[in-house]
């Protein structure tokens, strides 16, 4: 029993520093739709945030459905249609995301929340105008066909005025990347690049993305090929060599757009890691893959699994 009590103080005393560190700041975590299908880890997920709010941190939480979107699509006869890692978005398929993400998804994080009494409130970027948005023109690929995403957004701003107010009132923001243009037309925007631009205009500590993937591979079939930091020349050089594709290349635009703009770290974590989140905030070792703009700004501990 007494060297059980010893490791919990040893490890309040390990991760003191980062609670330091970390109060206060802003954290805005991506979480993809499909973690939501299993209610084991949606409990996991929310306990580790209540933790971090309970430290002092502040936190901003946006959930995807893409995979719920895909799954009640072919229910009703609808074939899902992606291009480069991005969904095309007809009409049918609007009123399916508007269902999923604001309806079933939103709802069920709140519900979770409640029972660690955490003060979340369900939004959408059409709520007060939190995401202003138009709709994407159609574009050429890279071997030149003309692709119409249907009712897929580009943004604009974000009124982060909004989600201050809700931070200062201790609550956590979360958020469905639908919103509307200036018309009222309802719009689907990738939950990386919502999350990416909500970072970087809020002026986030850290952007943290978490999927069922590791993090970033070296071979996209080989988990163990996990790269455990990479700045973003790296990165680009992965994209350029195919080696990130699919799914990856949205996660890639949006760490880019973020570190481009302010934000110091982006972190890409597995929620099929245990504990992952704390883990990778908390210890010097992490799990997944720190993204930086430049490897020289990172300390040599850090390098050799130091704070992240």
């Amino acid at each position: 029993m007494l060297k059980n009590k010893s490791s919990i103080v040893s490890a309040l005393k390990y991760a003191a520093p980062y609670i330091r560190l970390f109060k206060n700041k802003i954290f805005v975590i991506k979480v993809g739709g499909e973690l939501f299908t299993d209610k084991v880890l949606t409990r996991k997920l929310i306990e580790q945030i209540a933790i971090l709010q309970q430290l002092g941190i502040r936190i901003i939480l946006i959930h995807g459905g893409g995979i719920q979107s895909t799954q009640m699509a072919s229910s009703l006869g609808i074939e899902a249609q992606f291009v480069e890692g991005r969904r095309i978005t007809d009409a049918k398929s609007i009123e399916i995301a508007t269902m999923i993400l604001n309806g079933k998804i939103n709802t069920q994080i709140l519900a979770v929340a409640r029972e660690f009494d955490l003060n979340a409130i369900g939004m959408s970027g059409i709520d007060a105008g939190l995401i202003n948005a138009h709709r994407r023109e159609a574009l050429k690929t890279k071997d030149n066909k003309l692709i119409d995403y249907g009712f897929v957004g580009d943004i604009d701003s974000i009124n982060t005025d909004l989600l201050e107010k809700q931070l200062s009132a201790n609550l956590i923001p979360v958020i469905s990347p639908l919103t509307c243009d200036k018309n009222g037309v309802i719009l689907n925007i990738n939950a990386d690049t919502v999350a990416a631009a909500i970072a970087a205009a809020i002026g986030a500590e850290k952007l943290i993305l978490i999927s069922s993937a590791p993090g970033i591979l070296e071979d996209r079939d080989d988990n163990a090929s996990l790269i455990s930091y990479l700045d973003l020349e790296k990165l680009k050089k992965l994209i350029d060599e195919q080696k990130i594709t699919d799914g990856m290349l949205p996660k890639s635009t949006a760490i880019n757009y973020a570190l481009e703009r302010g934000v110091a770290r982006v972190h890409i974590i597995s929620y099929n890691t245990p504990d992952s989140l704390l883990i990778e905030i908390f210890t010097n070792d992490g799990t997944g893959t720190l993204v930086v703009n430049n490897i020289e700004m990172l300390s040599s501990s850090e390098q050799l699994g130091g704070m992240l």
